[in-house]
Parts: structure tokens; sequence; C-alpha cells
């Protein structure tokens, strides 16, 4: 019998293939088809998730490289946007700091503790689904001048503030992990 475990990393694969094709049609202030290519890419990742999970067909390189993707799209994207002066630096340089915050976590747990693979929280998949949404309303407003600034600056305190819940969340999360592996329970009289 033929299996397709392969496929949702194959996807995952695509996604990160179409960064490039994004990054150039934003920098061509082609905003429609940017916008058409981050939806395919969305599309992709829910899909991928789908398959792993309904099938079970979870690798451990889809677990790096899923989020990989979605980080590599993510941070592209915003730095793309904010070259172009549709995205205020700040906002870009919290989401960049973020991934580099949670990744320099992972991969120094991952060296000093041991395995550093957990699932995403629900704070985290909220700052996902609000950064994807601050995209892809700065570029609906790009190309349609729709929506208005201030349901862009709402959608921006969003992004800022599930940024931050979820870094730290990251952060007390692994602590709590290492201070069990390495001393015990943690407990507050430690």
């Amino acid at each position: 019998m033929m299996t397709f475990r392969w496929l949702p990393n194959a996807i995952c694969v695509f996604r990160v293939l179409l960064v490039g094709p994004i990054v150039v049609v934003l920098l061509r202030e082609q905003f429609l088809a940017a916008l058409s290519l981050i939806t395919i890419a969305g599309f992709s990742d829910a899909l991928d998730g789908l398959l792993a999970r309904t099938f079970d067909w979870r690798t451990p390189i889809g677990s790096v490289l899923d989020p990989t993707a979605d980080k590599l799209l993510i941070v592209s994207v915003f730095l793309t946007l904010t070259y172009l002066g549709l995205v205020p630096l700040g906002l870009t340089v919290l989401v960049v700091m973020r991934d580099l915050v949670i990744v320099s976590g992972a991969v120094t747990y991952q060296l000093l503790i041991g395995s550093a693979r957990g699932e995403p929280t629900l704070i985290s998949k909220l700052n996902t689904a609000c950064q994807l949404s601050f995209v892809l309303f700065t570029l609906t407003g790009a190309a349609f001048q729709w929506p208005p600034q201030f349901f862009l600056i709402t959608l921006g305190a969003a992004v800022t503030f599930t940024s931050i819940t979820s870094g730290l969340n990251y952060v007390v999360g692994w602590s709590k992990r290492a201070w069990r592996s390495t001393h015990g329970e943690f407990t507050a009289t430690h």
C-alpha cells in the first residue's frame, strides 16, 4: 500500500518556496498578487497540519519544517512591508524579536536540557492568526484602500499584545521545564 506520509512535508517545502515570489511581488507593489500568494501559503499551512494530524503523518522533520516555514514567511513579509512603508518598524522589530527569542530559546533548551519539542500554545496560535490577519488586511488596504486605518491600528495592537504575551509564555514555559529537568518539581518556595 502506498503511503503519502511525505505529503505534509512537501507542502511545507512548497510554502517555503513561495516566500521568494511573495517578496518579489510585494517589492513590485503587486499587492493583489501578494495577497493571493499569501492566501495560498495560509491554506497550505492549514492543509499540511490537517493531513499530518488526521492520518498521523507527523515526522520529526515536519515538526521543525512547519514552524520554520511559518516564521520565514511571516518575518519576510513583515520586513518587506516595513521596507515599503506599510508596517511600522517597531511592530516588525517586535515580530522578529519574538521569533528570535523562541528559536534561540528552543535551540538553547535543546543543547542544555534535551528535546525542546512541544505543541504551540493557544496564545501562540492566536498570535499567528493576528499576524496573518494583519498582513492580509494591510495588503487589502494597499490594494483596495480598505479597511479603515483604525482597524489596522487595532489589529496591530493585537499583534503587539499577542507577540509579547506568547513570547513570554514560551520563555516561562521553557524555564519551568528546565527547572524541573534539573531540580525536580517547580514550586513557589524554590
